[in-house]
């Protein structure tokens, strides 16, 4: 039964993924794409996973809480693809202290599945043509291409600090507690065979 349960558990987390596969870009973007999706879908794991309660804790007095991180994320994801285009549901000046702010954690949630559904549209929308035209942030120019690279190691370096902040706080990420469950589940039948 258990080995079912992980079975069921693992092809509802690859079904969004394949059908993101299939209008999907190739090449640069579509690697750059999945690279986001990944970190993407665990920083919302992470932020289901997370009790409601810890949605304001923080490492340290001037740190991003638990909350403002994922918003820090959401504005990120806004931000960046507007570089390529994209028009962001909000001003810059609000998306510029979106992580300064509080608001309900399933609101959070929200905005951050919302935001990696924007940014994937962006990324898809762009011809790879335009991949080495240049674009300027923070006074740096860059081209597209290494703008979409910016967007996915944004939310690598942002899930590394969430994964740092759910263990402070005795959360195992969903991903680790699958994987560990699928082990334990594996290594029953072995024992009970041995006895």
């Amino acid at each position: 039964m258990r080995k079912l349960l992980v079975i069921l558990a693992l092809c509802s987390l690859l079904a969004p993924a394949a059908a993101l596969a299939q209008d999907a870009p190739t090449g640069v973007r579509g690697e750059i794409l999945a690279s986001m999706m990944d970190a993407g879908g665990k920083l919302q794991e992470l932020a289901g996973a997370m009790p409601e309660a810890k949605y304001n804790w923080k490492p340290g007095k001037d740190v991003r809480s638990v909350g403002q991180v994922y918003l820090h994320v959401v504005a990120a994801n806004y931000l960046i693809p507007s570089l390529i285009g994209a028009q962001p549901p909000m001003s810059m000046e609000e998306l510029m202290k979106l992580d300064t702010q509080t608001m309900e954690p399933a609101k959070i949630r929200q905005m951050l599945k919302e935001s990696y559904e924007s940014a994937s549209k962006a990324i898809s929308a762009m011809p790879d043509s335009e991949l080495e035209s240049q674009v300027e942030l923070f006074g740096m120019k860059m081209s597209k291409r290494a703008t979409l690279i910016l967007l996915a190691s944004h939310s690598h370096e942002h899930l590394g600090q969430s994964i740092a902040y759910a263990r402070s706080n005795n959360i195992t990420p969903p991903w680790t507690a699958r994987e560990l469950a699928a082990k334990k589940a594996k290594a029953e039948p072995a024992k009970a065979g041995g006895k």
